[in-house]
Formats: C-alpha cells, structure tokens, sequence
C-alpha cells in the first residue's frame, strides 16, 4: 500500500487544458492540505498548452485567453511541467508507475476520423487536423501547404469546420497580425481560393457552431456569407431543438437573417450548404476536380433521408471537418471505433476485464477527450477532469507504493537517458522569444515552429 505520510505523487500525460484541469482539481482537493499534492506534466511538444497552441485558429485571442487561467496552475510550485517527452517511446508506463502513485492520461485527440466514401483519397482532399497542424505553427508537419484551389469544399458543420473555411477565406494580410509564423503567412498570402462552400448533410437547426463563432465569419471585410434561403427548414424535431436551447436558436436565427438579406461584393464567397450529404469526391488523373452530394430532407424527428437528387459541385479541395480522434495509447486498451481509451468514469478499464465486473488498471486514469472522445468546448473538460481526480482520491490507499517516489527521482531518470525535456521556466522564456520576434513588427508574438529552435530558446543548455 502506498505510504500516506509523503505527498502523492501524480504524473499526467498530456499538458494541454484537460491535463492542466486535472492538476487544478488535485490542487483543490482535500489531499492536497492532508499530506500534500506532487504533480508532475508530461508533454510531448516542447511547450504546453496543448489544443489552446496547436488546435485553436490563430485569429481567436479571446480563446487562447483561456491560457491566462491555466498558467495559474501550472505556476503552482507543487506542479512541474516536464516537456518534449514522448510517451512510449521516451517513457513506458511501466516506468511511470516506478516514480508515481498514479498516472493520468490527458492526450486528447489529433487526428482526423475516417470519411468512407469514392475518392476522399485523392491528390487535394484533407483532413482538417493536419491543416489545422499547419496554420497552427506545429512542427511536426509540413512547413508549407498547397493553396491553389480557387474553389474549396469544407465538409463539417462544427466550428473546425468554420475555423478551416475562415481561415481559407480570409488573405494572408488579414492574418498577419495573428501569431501565425512566416511560412503560414507566405502560405497564405498566395492561397487562391475565392469560394469556399460549407456543407452539412442536416439542417440550420443541427449545426454545432457556436453562435459566436458563426458570427464572427461576417466580420472580416473580405467574406462574403452566403445562405441559399431553401436551406431554411425545420420539421417539429428540429423545432423542439430550437425551444430546448438557446445557442441552437441564436445560430438558426443567424443563418435566417443571412438567407434573406442581398448577397453583398465583398471579394470571397463562403456559402453554408446545409441539407447535403457528400457521397462523392470527384477525381481526374488522381486529382480532385469536384464534389458530389444528395441533397436530403428532414424527416420529422431532425433527423434526414436521402431525396435520390445529386449535385455536383465545382471545387479542387475538399477538407473534412467530421471529427477528431484520438490515437492508441501504448500499454492501454483502446477502442478504436470510438477512438477512446475504455474507463468508467475515468477508471481505465483492464483488457482482461470479465464483462459485467469490471477490473481497473491500477492507478491508472484518463480525462478529456481520450476519456469521453473529441466532443465539446475546452472548458467541458474541467467536469471530466473532477470525476477522474475524485476517483484517483477514492482509490488512494489501493495503490502500490512506488519504487522511487522521490521528486529527483524522475529528473536523474531522464537525464540519465540524455531526454533534452523542456520545463515551466523554459516556458517563460520562450513565450518572452516568440513576443521579441512579433515586437518589432507590432504584433503580440510570433510562434517559433521548429521543434529545436524552441529548445534552444527556452532551455539553451540542453538544445
């Protein structure tokens, strides 16, 4: 049995908001004040902050506000961030579990569910993750992108899917004093596109923007949005929607007052399409050169049904926007259709598991996406975040006592293996780089890309 008189120790892998939000609930719980709290935040990327750095469009400040709350934790001197450390490759779960009590998962999701129909393989169709990867500054994918599709297809009725079509419409000048870095800005500044159309198989009624999102694709004085009025439509189910919430009504009203007001000349088109279901991506010589959808119609209850009326559309890339999903987790079970680790409430449920009697991994816990898969706001992980911790608590005199708990422990480990692993004081001075390199230019910062370039600037030492 673990000894209660020494602080637990904790590991959290993954340091983007759902890992933070677990330190933070740890922090507050009652174990904290009894015998203290260690925490201790793996990430894979040098720096934190996760979904906020690499997820988050660039020309969404209010959201990457939400940084601002989360360095409040991550100063906390009870909680250390150990960066540019990969998991299952750099360390096992096997050696977590030698320096801590217990460990929690907080990876999220980074790639792009599947899209199974013709031609979503061909030369100019994406995944909307990998192009998020790329206007977000990730080093870890191409450092350019190809933007010579004059007419653009955004598959999706989230708010990645608007992120990807503003992004697409919107000029490389209208970004520039965003934190996006020089080759997303060269990048940009010779994208082509001129239409991007929008499509969702349902109605205004099932989009899932948030009314603020949607919003703001009418201020830049570049767009042009533009609703077909047919697209407007609802049956009771889709009514019911609207008197049930609130957000669901605001956007439904938006898109109303969009259809039915003059197209205006602002230079770039984004057209939202709803009740079309793509069911092809047309192809020539391995290319896309269109899209083809059946318009569909509710069928009472919200949902829809196919007409057996197709349109085809003229457009050179397809992004699709359908979903994220996680990715397997070494030496933990997976489900790979729902793209999550399988756990009761956050208790990671062990492969071996007799069904009706579930048998846990012990000390072993996952939160966020990973848990509960990609859906909803960033903040939504706050609540998995506090049902994964009070069950950690819960079980605490359960778990085995650790070969070398001791903080320096896990240091000399990863020194000892010559990991270059970045820190929250590293953090400090790259974010202190990134803010020179945008000054001179009057820009708030400018994100450094290359994986070794941010090791040099926020630990010199090891880069």
């Amino acid at each position: 049995m673990t000894d209660q008189t020494r602080p637990l120790r904790v590991a959290i892998v993954g340091a983007g908001p759902a890992g933070i939000y677990a330190a933070d609930a740890l922090m507050k719980s009652d174990a904290a004040s009894d015998g203290g709290i260690s925490i201790d935040l793996f990430e894979r990327m040098p720096a934190p902050f996760g979904l906020i750095r690499y997820g988050v469009a660039p020309d969404h400040p209010r959201i990457k506000g939400i940084i601002t709350a989360l360095h409040k934790v991550l100063d906390k001197p009870s909680v250390r961030l150990l960066g540019n450390i990969d998991y299952g490759t750099d360390i096992t779960l096997e050696d977590l579990h030698t320096f801590y009590d217990a460990v929690i998962f907080s990876t999220g999701a980074n790639a792009d569910r599947d899209l199974n129909i013709p031609g979503i393989d061909l030369d100019g169709s994406y995944g909307a993750a990998d192009f998020v990867s790329w206007y977000d500054g990730h080093p870890d994918v191409p450092r350019t992108w190809p933007l010579d599709a004059e007419k653009v297809a955004v598959l999706g009725v989230g708010n990645v899917a608007l992120d990807i079509a503003r992004v697409l419409a919107k000029t490389g000048d209208e970004l520039l004093p965003t934190e996006i870095p020089a080759n997303v800005y060269e990048g940009l500044k010779a994208n082509k596109a001129v239409e991007v159309h929008v499509f969702g198989r349902r109605g205004p009624a099932q989009a899932k923007f948030t009314p603020l999102e949607l919003r703001e694709l009418d201020h830049s004085p570049t767009i042009e949005v533009i609703v077909d009025p047919e697209d407007i439509d609802y049956d009771e189910g889709s009514e019911q929607a609207r008197r049930n919430s609130k957000q669901v009504d605001m956007v439904a009203n938006t898109l109303q007052d969009w259809a039915i007001r003059d197209v205006g000349n602002r230079p770039h088109k984004l057209y939202l399409h709803f009740f079309e279901s793509p069911t092809e991506v047309l192809g020539e010589d391995g290319k896309v050169v269109g899209l083809r959808t059946e318009r569909t119609q509710l069928d009472g209850t919200g949902n829809v049904k196919g007409t057996g009326k197709f349109n085809d559309w003229d457009v050179q890339a397809v992004y699709r926007a359908v979903g994220y999903l996680s990715q397997n987790i070494a030496k933990l079970p997976f489900d790979e259709q729902a793209g999550t680790v399988p756990n009761e409430a956050g208790r990671v449920i062990a492969d071996d598991s007799a069904e009706g009697a579930a048998r846990f991994m012990p000390g072993t816990y996952v939160t966020g996406w990973i848990k509960r898969g990609p859906v909803g706001l960033i903040g939504h992980t706050k609540g998995d975040a506090n049902e994964t911790v009070a069950n950690l608590l819960e079980d605490r005199p359960t778990f085995a006592e650790p070969a070398n708990p001791s903080e320096d422990a896990i240091v000399e480990f990863l020194e000892g293996k010559q990991i270059p692993y970045t820190t929250w004081q590293g953090w400090y001075r790259l974010d202190a780089h990134e803010r020179s390199l945008g000054e001179p230019e009057g820009r708030e910062r400018i994100k450094v890309v290359e994986r070794e370039d941010m090791l040099k600037a926020s630990e010199p030492d090891k880069a």
